[in-house]
């Protein structure tokens, strides 16, 4: 099972469940790719909610990346998510709030009392919803 106060997830894509993480190396890959010059910046381009699919395969990507998989981008886009877009749309956004959204912000990120680890409100793919945007990423999912 993820830790997510570790910024861990877990994902199922092609039916095989994984688990996803931005380590520090992870970041620093997302950094290269968006040409960002740190963390911050990168944390404050997808508090925007607007992510490309091309956005979502390489966070997806360095995500299964950190956890161990050794799956590149190309890999990634090839993959099928349970629920289709929202499936990928959901898992970029938990692994986001599990890699930026801190103890001491879950009041902000939705975590605190909230009905699973990922926020109050979060229902999965699966339900035929798309996830309810939380915490540090505002906006439209």
């Amino acid at each position: 099972m993820a830790n997510t106060r570790r910024g861990e997830i877990d994902a199922v894509l092609d039916g095989r469940r994984y688990r996803l993480c931005l380590t520090l190396g992870a970041l620093a890959e997302l950094e290269a790719c968006f040409d960002d010059e740190d963390m911050l910046a990168l944390a404050v381009r997808f508090e925007s909610g607007r992510i490309s699919a091309r956005d979502a395969q390489r966070v997806i990507g360095a995500g299964l990346r950190g956890g161990g998989s050794d799956v590149s981008d190309d890999d990634v886009a090839r993959m099928q998510a349970e629920g289709g877009v929202a499936g990928f749309i959901d898992i970029v956004a938990r692994l986001l709030e599990a890699t930026f959204c801190s103890e001491d912000r879950e009041d902000e990120c939705g975590r605190k009392g909230g009905s699973s680890a990922t926020g109050k409100g979060r229902s999965g793919a699966a339900g035929g919803e798309v996830a309810e945007q939380r915490g540090p990423f505002p906006g439209p999912t």
